[in-house]
């Protein structure tokens, strides 16, 4: 039973990363597609295109290996700057090491982007 495409997505992409594959197609939408870029530009993702299938679309991506866990964060909680740091040792594994992705009034950014824009959110999903 499918909720939430972004959660779809990214366990479909992490489970093909894990057996080997070297790609995956995900349903299309605005939002998985933010996240892909986000993906692609730190490297988990080789590349990936959009292809129109008659039904709204889908993402053919290219796996290349990285991926040691992903997924997307419910409930979607809001946090401020001061808070990034706690949020980050709770999903991510280490220091630096490992994206959050999140929803912000100047776009979706990882961590790292909001940091810089002295900007909070709403968490969306996690990788590493």
């Amino acid at each position: 039973m499918k909720h939430d495409a972004l959660s779809d997505a990214l366990v479909l992409i992490k489970n093909a990363d894990h057996v080997g594959k070297e790609s995956a197609v995900v349903p299309a939408s605005r939002l998985i597609g933010e996240v892909l870029k986000l993906l692609t530009e730190k490297g988990y993702l080789n590349n990936y295109e959009f292809r129109d299938n008659g039904r709204g679309g889908e993402f053919d991506i290219s796996l290349n290996g990285r991926i040691n866990g992903c997924g997307a964060i419910k409930p979607r909680f809001s946090i401020k700057l001061r808070d990034m740091d706690r949020h980050e040792a709770r999903y991510l594994p280490a220091k630096d090491f490992g994206l959050l992705i999140l929803t912000t009034p100047h776009g979706v950014m990882n961590n790292d982007q909001a940091k810089e824009a002295s900007t909070g959110g709403k968490l969306l999903a996690y990788v590493y």
